[in-house]
């Protein structure tokens, strides 16, 4: 017999967003003895630590303002907040798997939300 979970909700964070969340639970298994860290936990608060560059707000606004370009759809521009992208092959590398290929214009375009938060 297998058991399922149910999926009750999804929300989509960036990296910067789930950093204070992380630290919370790390901060709550550090209270108690006997409670320890989980490797595949531990390795997800270092990897927070060490790619979390944006404020949690600021990476929230970068979202917003990369949905609004015509082809960025929102799992894109969550890639892309937390990967700040920083030339136009780190750029294309986000598009890599996707059906279409931007311009140098639109690339360019991306990029350019991308300094004003790096």
């Amino acid at each position: 017999m297998t058991i399922f979970k149910e999926k009750l909700d999804e929300e989509n964070l960036t990296i910067s967003e789930v950093k204070p969340l992380l630290q919370e639970v790390e901060a709550e298994r550090a209270a108690d003895e006997e409670r320890e860290l989980r490797y595949e936990l531990a390795r997800s608060i270092e990897h927070v630590n060490r790619f979390a560059v944006l404020d949690p707000e600021e990476s929230r606004e970068l979202v917003e303002e990369l949905l609004e370009v015509e082809k960025v759809d929102e799992q894109t521009a969550f890639k892309i907040t937390d990967l700040l992208p920083q030339d136009r092959n780190e750029l294309r590398a986000v598009y890599a798997q996707q059906r279409y290929a931007l311009s140098g214009d639109e690339l360019d375009e991306i990029l350019d939300i991308v300094a004003k938060y790096a």
